[in-house]
């Protein structure tokens, strides 16, 4: 499984930006797809997941108020990001793994395949 991420850039604080990430390979109906970032100085975070069968979708506490996952049915999962703060400013990565049922896992370690990542810069 590959995954490509694209969207990312500079917006002004308030901005919003949808992230994309492209995913091709053998993708089955088991695979659940999340996006993390990692801000400067700070750890990988969870921002969102989904599975790919179901749409069933769960997002962190810190974001669900304006950050949306969503899928299309051409192998894209997409991260709407809306009223961004400079502190949303990160390197925002896609991740896949083979799932059970509707358990998003929200721990980067239980992610097996991972995009380059695509910076966002939020200004103030």
């Amino acid at each position: 499984v590959q995954l490509v991420e694209s969207g990312g850039g500079l917006v002004q604080a308030g901005g919003s930006l949808r992230l994309s990430c492209a995913a091709s390979g053998h993708i089955t109906s088991r695979y659940h797809m999340a996006w993390f970032r990692v801000a400067p100085g700070k750890e990988r975070e969870f921002l969102a997941g989904i599975t790919w069968s179901s749409n069933y979708a769960r997002s962190a506490d810190s974001v669900k108020e304006r950050f949306i996952i969503s899928k299309d049915n051409a192998n894209t999962v997409f991260l709407q990001m809306n009223d961004l703060k400079p502190e949303d400013t990160a390197v925002y990565y896609c991740a896949a793994r083979l799932g059970a049922g509707n358990t998003i896992m929200s721990g980067y370690s239980s992610y097996t395949e991972w995009g380059r990542g695509t910076q966002v810069t939020v200004s103030s």
